[in-house]
């Protein structure tokens, strides 16, 4: 059985992503932009290992953001949103080796891709990570959902 979510909080989230990555490349190369970029390879983290409806941003969203506009009119299924977590992490993760190596013009690619990601998530609800997921083979997510469970 799936976890459902409320897929405006996925909007949501991925707005403030929005503004920590923008925030990360304007400062960079530099220790705040590695701290940005760390802070959001945590938030990542966070979504792959306890799941999205779990980060500090979804109780944001939770308590502050969702009483003002009431129940959603559909709720999605969760791993999608989970997997593209897990990409985001990688393209942060990547970024953040790029700035501490000196190898800035890696930091940036891989941050201004994770950007791009998260801003076509807020502004128009379309999750890349989502779409390369739902066209994954179904028997080697089952594969790789046996193995890790």
């Amino acid at each position: 059985m799936s976890t459902q979510i409320d897929p405006r909080g996925q909007r949501f989230a991925a707005s403030v992503t929005s503004v920590v990555l923008v925030a990360a490349l304007a400062t960079a190369p530099g220790a705040l932009a590695v701290t940005l970029l760390s802070l959001q390879a945590a938030l990542f983290a966070t979504a792959v290992a306890l799941g999205v409806q779990r980060t500090p941003v979804a109780a944001v969203y939770r308590s502050v953001v969702r009483p003002r506009l009431g129940p959603p009119s559909h709720t999605e299924d969760a791993t999608p949103p989970r997997f593209a977590q897990g990409v985001g992490l990688v393209f942060a993760l990547v970024g953040l080796v790029g700035f501490l190596t000196g190898v800035d013009a890696l930091g940036y690619v891989a941050t201004g891709f994770a950007l791009v990601a998260a801003l076509l998530n807020a502004t128009i609800g379309l999750c890349l990570g989502c779409e390369v997921y739902l066209r994954i083979p179904t028997p080697l997510i089952a594969a790789t959902t046996r193995s890790t469970t």
